[in-house]
């Protein structure tokens, strides 16, 4: 979670460097939120590839025109960001979400999951989010299904790790084979916790 590289995707699926956009989690001094307004929103879903530039500049341009809905969508982002984070940090504490979390999280689910269609390639079928009502929400549908396509994945949620590192609560998908990662980033966290044991032999 470098503070000069706001944008860091360390997750390793993209739910989870959703959930990611909150710097300190657990520091009540240093906590910081990306999203910080909708064109911040946009921003980060062009840097995840959820957006292309050429979307992101036409939903910035009906943002301005609407701008009580684009606030809007942007706490619908927050409390949907929120309440897979306390999701996914349970289940990386090996322990069973509160069912009213999980209600919560079927209120989305039941919002953008009625947008879903079938549709044929050259050699296969596809499931995909046909457009919404309120175009400036279109970031938020494949998120979802992200943290859905994880959730359902009989053994893939249990890879689902909290950064060891002071303060951090960042979460992150363990794809080392033998599940051992500890950090979310080896250069940042990780050094850190490097350099505090180096600091405590020598003390």
């Amino acid at each position: 979670m470098s503070e000069s590289n706001p944008y860091m995707m360390v997750g390793e699926r993209l739910c989870m460097d959703y959930i990611n956009t909150v710097s300190w989690r657990e520091s009540a001094q240093k906590r910081s939120d990306w999203f910080t307004s909708y064109a911040k929103l946009v921003d980060w879903s062009i840097h995840a590839d959820v957006l292309t530039e050429r979307q992101a500049q036409e939903l910035i341009i009906k943002a301005e025109e609407k701008p009580a809905e684009s606030a809007h969508v942007l706490n619908q982002a927050i409390e949907l960001r929120e309440v897979m984070y306390r999701i996914f940090r349970t289940i990386s504490m090996e322990q069973e979400p509160l069912q009213e979390e999980i209600e919560l999280f079927n209120v989305f689910v039941r919002q953008y999951y009625q947008l879903l269609q079938l549709s044929q390639e050259k050699d296969h079928f596809l499931l995909e989010f046909k457009c919404s009502k309120n175009p400036l929400e279109g970031m938020l549908p494949p998120i979802l299904q992200s943290a859905v396509d994880l959730l359902v994945s009989k053994s893939d949620f249990k890879r689902v790790k909290r950064c060891e590192g002071d303060l951090c609560g960042w979460l992150f998908f363990d794809t080392s084979r033998n599940r051992s990662r500890r950090w979310c980033s080896m250069a940042d966290c990780g050094n850190r916790a490097k350099a505090r044991r180096f600091y405590q032999k020598d003390k």
